[in-house]
């Protein structure tokens, strides 16, 4: 792929994906040497919004596959739809054929069903692949990727190595709920993602939530800068900020006074002890700095 890095950063601004130097070189880096991006980094803080942007970007679909403990080939790769082979194999054998005779072609692309992976590989047009949250997968799973990795291709027991007919933009995310094994680190580019500072979170919001008074979304911008630094057992997301941000507009807030900032906090807060932290403290989060 012919790419330039004002090419990425035309496609990130229209995309409406507010960022910084490091990870517009790192997205244009990817695309330009072919290689997967992992990008690590705290929950919510923007990580998989990365592949959608590039998604929207290239024109491309964008295939996901969410990761979880114990997931394998069959859910993630491909597998054998057995009751369409079930089917034939009965028909076929009303006609006298033998297994030996009915084998290869049972195992045939006919008789798949393709998984996300092999969907990506499959494509004859590219996609973006994004392989959500790997460190909640198994080792053994995480093994398994380093074909795809390495050289975009997968290997099917039954039909030999399949390689890719247009390399798919991989994108991998990790919450760093465990650490990645150093093989899988060689085969990607990898980029750090933290939550917005201050500043760029205000922009965030105010692109996003356009409606919102220009001095409330600053005001909103500082008071969940302040929440990520409390320890909370769950700190916001990017997300869940344009949600209050949102909430905040629909409830006709005019300013953020403690009465405003309870009145939504289901919103932006998902844990009663996180709440209860937040109320406590609420003017004092919510004050302007003099």
């Amino acid at each position: 792929m012919n790419v330039t890095s004002e090419f990425v950063s035309e496609g990130l601004r229209r995309a409406r994906y507010i960022t910084n130097e490091r990870v517009e070189t790192a997205v244009f880096l990817a695309l330009a040497l072919d290689k997967p991006l992992l990008i690590e980094g705290p929950a919510g803080s923007g990580k998989t919004e990365v592949a959608k942007v590039l998604a929207e970007m290239l024109g491309a679909e964008l295939i996901r596959l969410q990761c979880y403990e114990g997931l394998d080939e069959a859910r993630a790769l491909y597998e054998w739809n057995y009751q369409k082979q079930l089917l034939r194999l009965q028909a076929d054998e009303h006609q006298g054929l033998h297994w030996e005779d009915l084998s290869e072609h049972l195992f045939s692309r006919e008789y798949l069903l393709e998984r996300p992976l092999l969907r990506a590989i499959s494509s004859p047009r590219k996609v973006v692949l994004l392989i959500d949250e790997i460190d909640k997968a198994d080792e053994e799973f995480e093994a398994f990727l380093l074909e795809l990795l390495s050289d975009f291709q997968v290997t099917v027991p039954e039909l030999g190595t399949l390689r890719a007919r247009e390399h798919p933009v991989v994108v991998l995310t990790s919450n760093r709920a465990r650490e990645l094994s150093e093989a899988l680190r060689r085969r990607c580019l990898h980029l750090f993602i933290d939550f917005p500072g201050l500043e760029q979170e205000r922009r965030i919001i105010q692109l996003k939530v356009p409606e919102l008074d220009a001095q409330l979304a600053a005001d909103a911008a500082r008071f969940v800068n302040a929440l990520r630094k409390l320890g909370l057992k769950k700190p916001p997301s990017i997300a869940e900020t344009l949600d209050w941000a949102r909430a905040l507009l629909r409830l006709g807030v005019a300013q953020l006074d403690p009465p405003a900032i309870r009145s939504a906090l289901g919103v932006l807060l998902k844990h009663e002890d996180d709440r209860a932290k937040v109320e406590a403290k609420a003017g004092a989060l919510g004050a302007r700095p003099r």
